[in-house]
């Protein structure tokens, strides 16, 4: 009994390894490795102790470009570094735009203070974005006086780049906000195919969805009930519906876990509509930014890779693909 029940048991280790072994799958054919540049060019800082309300613009590493996030040159230089689609952060104003900025609130970043969206758009504009950075605890300021007048509104980037394409970042939990991007494309048909997609706040984000059912969009959510039930239930094969027609981002200190990692997985994701963007531990930088979490991106990758430096990792990717 005891030789029969060991030998089930190796007969389902083989079948289980054979059904999930990547190695004898074949990689996802007919598609492109594409980068998304989070925030496009910008500083980069410690993420030690990292909460929700951290203000990041103190706690810059020391400046290796003059870039900042969330504008117009750093959005071209993310492109020009090799980005497809560049990530960005939108707020209402007061009077009826859309504010391309990433807090919630100024006093962080800017000269400014209070909510970010209880403000007009040209009172934002008129603000110093460059004005709170420092690397050294406050001894120097390289930033200041540098981002006057340089926060755009979505329209500035949307009418700025007619061959980019953006993921924009709700970042309240208002539906209505994509009421407003919805008359706001409407008005602008020629700016539709430039939205790639939209996540954040998963009440914008799936109002989104019902006004263009085509267009992708994605929660955390949505990531955690995919990895989840597949954890669980792809040993077999099977795909959960959680992970079918969607956009989920898979970590690269996750992927491992995922059964069929890289080829059946990916494969299987594909096969049911459903897009991976590769990115970083989200504990880490959140994006793949080095040369070694580079390495773990799979050979001949056809997904989307997640990065905070594009001016590195976009030529870099394009060498090592």
């Amino acid at each position: 009994m005891f030789r029969k029940s060991l030998a089930a048991a190796a007969l389902l280790g083989l079948a289980l390894y054979v059904t999930n072994a990547s190695w004898l799958a074949s990689p996802p054919t007919g598609g492109d490795l594409t980068i998304i540049s989070h925030r496009g060019v910008h500083q980069t800082y410690d993420r030690t102790d990292l909460g929700r309300d951290t203000c990041t613009a103190d706690r810059i590493f020391n400046p290796e470009h003059a870039f900042l996030e969330n504008t117009l040159a750093s959005m071209e230089a993310a492109f020009a570094a090799g980005a497809d689609i560049v990530e960005l952060d939108i707020h209402p104003t007061t009077d009826g735009h859309f504010a391309v900025f990433h807090d919630w609130t100024l006093d962080c970043r800017t000269d400014g203070s209070g909510v970010t969206r209880e403000h007009s758009l040209s009172a934002l504009k008129a603000l110093d974005i460059g004005y709170g950075y420092t690397a050294d605890n406050g001894q120097t300021y390289p930033f200041r006086g540098t981002g006057l007048g340089k926060l755009p509104s979505l329209s500035d980037v949307l009418e700025g780049f007619s061959k980019g394409k953006f993921l924009i970042n709700f970042k309240s939990r208002d539906p209505a906000e994509a009421d407003r991007l919805e008359a706001l494309l409407k008005t602008h048909p020629d700016w539709e195919t430039r939205v790639w997609g939209v996540y954040g706040g998963e009440a914008p984000t799936a109002n989104m969805i019902r006004h263009r059912p085509g267009l992708r969009g994605f929660t955390k959510k949505d990531t955690k009930d995919c990895l989840q039930r597949y954890i669980a239930l792809g040993w077999s094969g099977f795909v959960p519906g959680a992970c079918r027609g969607k956009t989920i981002l898979v970590p690269s200190n996750y992927a491992p876990y995922l059964w069929g990692w890289p080829n059946r997985f990916l494969a299987r994701m594909r096969a049911h509509d459903t897009e991976v963007i590769y990115t970083g531990p989200p504990k880490g930088t959140g994006g793949i930014d080095t040369q070694e979490q580079m390495q773990s991106v799979p050979d001949g990758f056809q997904g989307y890779v997640w990065t905070n430096r594009i001016e590195f990792i976009g030529p870099a990717l394009s060498q090592h693909n």
